[in-house]
C-alpha cells in the first residue's frame, strides 16, 4: 500500500463516465481522473509534490473513503472545489472546472504546455500540431502529445481536448469512450474512434 503525507487528501465521486477521483494538498489538484484507485493517481504525481509517510492509500477495486482536508475558517476546501467543479461540469457547465487549481511539476516546456491547456476552451478541440503551435514550439508535435501523456490531473487539465490532425480521437489514458464523451458532452464534433492504444499519441 502506498503512503500518504498527511497533507495530501482525496475524494472520489461518480460521474455518468464513472467513478472520478481526486488527490490534493491544502491549496492544488496534484492528480484526478476516472478511477477509484488512488494509488495509481499517486504514480502520477511529480516526486516533488508528494511524500509517503502517513496514511495508507486504499487498494484497487474499491471506492475508497473520502478523505477531505480541512478547509481555512469559511473557505470550502480544495477538495471541496473540485468536487463540485466536477458536478457543475456535468450538469452542463463545461467551464466549471476551469478556475479549479491545479500544481503539477516537469520541464518548462510541459509545465508551459499544460497552462496552455488549461486555456482551450471547452467546444473548441486542438489538433496536436495545433496545440504544439499555440504552445509556443510549432515542431514538437511529439512532445507537445507527451505532454497531453504525462498529464496527471486530468479535467481540470483538459488533455481530453486534443485530437489527432487525421480525424481521430488519439489516445486517452481512462480510454477514448471517456474522451468522446467529454467531448461530445462540450458540443465538440468528436471525431470517430480511430484510437491509438496507447494513452496518448501524437498526430500525424
Amino acid at each position: 500500500m502506498t503512503r500518504l503525507d498527511s497533507s495530501i487528501h482525496h475524494v472520489s465521486v461518480s460521474t455518468p463516465d464513472g467513478p472520478f477521483s481526486v488527490v490534493a494538498n491544502d491549496s492544488h489538484v496534484l492528480a484526478s481522473g476516472w478511477t477509484w484507485d488512488i494509488a495509481a493517481l499517486l504514480k502520477l504525481i511529480h516526486p516533488e509534490l508528494r511524500e509517503f509517510t502517513g496514511e495508507s492509500a486504499p487498494d484497487a477495486g474499491a471506492p475508497p473513503a473520502p478523505v477531505r482536508a480541512p478547509g481555512p475558517a469559511g473557505r470550502a476546501s480544495v477538495l471541496d472545489q473540485a468536487a463540485e467543479a466536477v458536478a457543475a461540469y456535468y450538469a452542463g457547465d463545461t467551464a466549471a472546472v476551469d478556475g479549479v487549481p491545479v500544481k503539477q511539476r516537469s520541464g518548462p516546456f510541459r509545465e508551459q504546455a499544460w497552462e496552455v491547456l488549461r486555456q482551450v476552451a471547452p467546444g473548441a478541440p486542438l489538433t496536436y500540431a495545433g496545440y504544439a503551435e499555440r504552445a509556443g514550439r510549432p515542431r514538437a508535435v511529439r512532445a507537445a502529445a507527451g505532454a497531453c501523456a504525462m498529464n496527471a490531473a486530468a479535467l481540470f487539465v483538459p488533455c481530453h481536448r486534443v485530437i489527432r490532425t487525421d480525424g481521430g480521437l488519439g489516445g486517452f489514458r481512462y480510454g477514448v469512450q471517456i474522451k468522446e464523451s467529454l467531448l461530445r458532452r462540450e458540443a465538440a464534433p468528436a471525431p470517430s474512434l480511430r484510437a491509438d492504444p496507447r494513452p496518448e499519441s501524437p498526430a500525424r
